[in-house]
C-alpha cells in the first residue's frame, strides 16, 4: 500500500501552537518567527483541505477539525522519538548528553556524576551548558532545569525549592540580584549578576548578599565560604532533572536518575 505523504515539520508545528494557543509562543518553543508559524499552518491547511485555527476576541481557538486528529498526532511523535531512541539504544547506552547550568554542574551535578562513574567506568559524559537547549537538536538524555515545575516533560524535584540569604564573612551589606529573584521590599542591588551562578560567585567573593536556592549554596556553605543569612525559607522554583518521555523511560537514563535522585 501506497503510504501518505506526510508534512512531518508543519505537523510540528502545528502540535506546538495547538499546545499554546498562540503563534508567536510556537515559535519560541521552535526558535522560529511567528511568520514563519503562521506560513506552515497556512500551508498545512490547504494540504489538508480544512481550516485548524480561528480567532476570536479571546484570541487562538481550534476548530473541531483541528481538535480531531491531535491526541492521535502526539502519540505519533511519541512513537517517532521512541523508535529513534530505540535506534540509538544500542550506541549509546554508556553515553550521556546532559545539559545543566555551569554554577549547579560545579556545585552539585560534578561529584556526583564523578561517584556514578566510579560505579560506572564506561560511562561517558557530554556537558551542555544551555539548560533550556532543545533535547532534540542537541540530542539531550537529560537536562537540570531551576524552574517551578517539569511542565509537559517527565522529572524528579532534586531537593525542595528552598531559598538562603547568604554573604561571605565581612561582606558589605549590599545586595547582590539576578535575574528571577526579588530583593526585599526597599531593598537596591548594588551587584545585577546574569545568572545565578554569577550571584553565587560574586557572594563567594565577598561583594555582598544574595538570595539564592539553598541547594546551589549548599556545598559552599559546607565549606565555610558563605554564611546563611537568612533561611532556608520555601522557595518558588527548585532544580528538577527532566527529560521527554522517550529518554525517560530508557534503561541507562532510569539508571542516571535513581544514582542522582539518592
Amino acid at each position: 500500500m501506497k503510504r501518505t505523504h506526510l508534512p512531518l515539520n508543519a505537523l510540528r508545528v502545528y502540535d506546538a501552537a495547538a499546545r499554546h494557543l498562540s503563534f508567536t509562543r510556537a515559535a519560541d518553543e521552535l526558535a522560529v518567527t511567528p511568520a514563519a508559524v503562521g506560513q506552515q499552518i497556512r500551508a498545512l491547511e490547504d494540504h489538508l483541505g480544512v481550516v485548524l485555527f480561528r480567532r476570536t476576541s479571546k484570541g487562538l481557538e481550534l476548530t473541531p477539525e483541528g481538535c480531531a486528529g491531535l491526541d492521535a498526532l502526539r502519540e505519533g511523535f511519541l512513537k517517532f522519538e521512541e523508535s529513534v531512541q530505540s535506534m540509538q539504544a544500542g550506541q549509546a547506552s554508556d553515553r550521556y548528553t546532559i545539559a545543566v547550568p555551569r554554577e549547579f554542574y560545579a556545585q552539585w551535578l560534578a561529584p556526583r556524576l564523578a561517584s556514578f562513574q566510579s560505579a560506572n567506568p564506561t560511562a561517558q559524559f557530554h556537558l551542555v551548558a544551555d539548560e533550556n537547549a532543545d533535547f532534540t537538536e542537541a540530542n539531550l538524555d537529560v537536562a537540570i532545569r531551576l524552574v517551578d515545575g517539569p511542565g509537559e516533560l517527565e522529572g524528579i524535584e532534586l531537593a525542595p525549592a528552598q531559598k538562603v540569604v547568604v554573604a561571605a564573612k565581612g561582606a558589605p551589606d549590599v545586595w547582590i540580584e539576578w535575574p528571577g529573584v526579588g530583593l526585599p521590599e526597599g531593598e537596591r542591588a548594588t551587584i545585577k549578576a546574569g545568572n545565578p551562578g554569577q550571584a553565587l560567585s560574586s557572594a563567594v567573593a565577598g561583594m555582598g548578599r544574595a538570595i539564592l536556592p539553598y541547594l546551589l549554596v549548599k556545598e559552599s556553605v559546607d565549606a565555610g565560604k558563605l554564611d546563611i543569612l537568612e533561611g532556608p525559607d520555601p522557595g518558588r522554583r527548585a532544580y528538577w532533572l527532566v527529560a521527554p518521555l522517550p529518554q525517560w523511560r530508557q534503561k541507562k537514563v532510569k539508571t542516571l536518575v535513581a544514582h542522582l535522585s539518592e
